[in-house]
């Protein structure tokens, strides 16, 4: 009988002093050197890829897209939709998404795709009529979009409806409107564009892309709105 409870508390003990060491490697020294390894090498990463403004000011993540329209005029009418605010860039559409209640600092997209297949007339009758805004939006006395311009990310969403990129084709079209409502010169807005514009990573992976939200905190700060 001694021996049972002799041998139970060695067992006991043995385990509080395993559960004791692993708790202290993998629970402070692992994240610890993980953390520490992240900041040193990679900060900006680790931290969320913040974007700052010129007063650095965090005004969002170069991951996660935004939406940047205009207040509601009746902020507690839910019907209300959604309108553009149009002397910004405008990033992919996010039909079918929500909104974040929870961080009312800007609307954040709800990731998540439409699920609708390609036929489906919704996403049909959504598709065109983004297609007719797009060229009414962005046609100003001066440029007129032609249809055939519009390119397929003005126009659907994507996978995850995060997407933080447009196209250079779709930031070019926006390029005159954003210069009129700004009271820019359109060669300081192409040149904005131009200066935003990443190539395929590695030289041959993905698409030219531009981040929405860089380009209009620059925008910001060369129209000093």
């Amino acid at each position: 009988m001694n021996n049972s409870v002799g041998n139970t508390a060695r067992l006991i003990g043995a385990g509080l002093r395993a559960l004791l060491v692993l708790t202290v490697i993998c629970g402070v020294l692992y994240p610890l050197a993980v953390t520490g390894i992240a900041q040193a090498a990679l900060s900006d990463k680790a931290n969320g890829s913040e974007i700052k403004d010129r007063s650095g000011q965090v005004v969002g993540s170069s991951l996660i897209g935004q939406t940047y329209n205009l207040p509601k005029t009746d902020p507690d009418d839910p019907e209300e939709a959604a309108k553009p605010d149009l002397k910004w860039f405008q990033p992919r559409p996010s039909n079918g998404l929500g909104s974040n209640t929870v961080n009312q600092q800007y609307a954040l997209i709800l990731s998540g795709a439409t699920n609708k297949s390609g036929d489906n007339q919704d996403l049909v009758h959504l598709v065109k009529d983004a297609k007719q805004a797009v060229i009414t939006d962005n046609s100003t006395a001066s440029y007129k979009v032609q249809p055939e311009d519009v390119p397929a990310d003005a126009v659907t969403s994507s996978g995850s409806g995060l997407d933080p990129h447009i196209s250079p084709a779709y930031a070019e079209l926006q390029v005159h409107r954003v210069a009129e409502r700004n009271e820019l010169d359109v060669k300081q807005v192409e040149k904005l564009v131009a200066d935003h514009t990443e190539g395929r990573t590695l030289g041959f992976m993905g698409e030219p892309r531009v981040n929405v939200l860089e380009l209009n905190t620059a925008l910001k700060a060369l129209s000093k709105n």
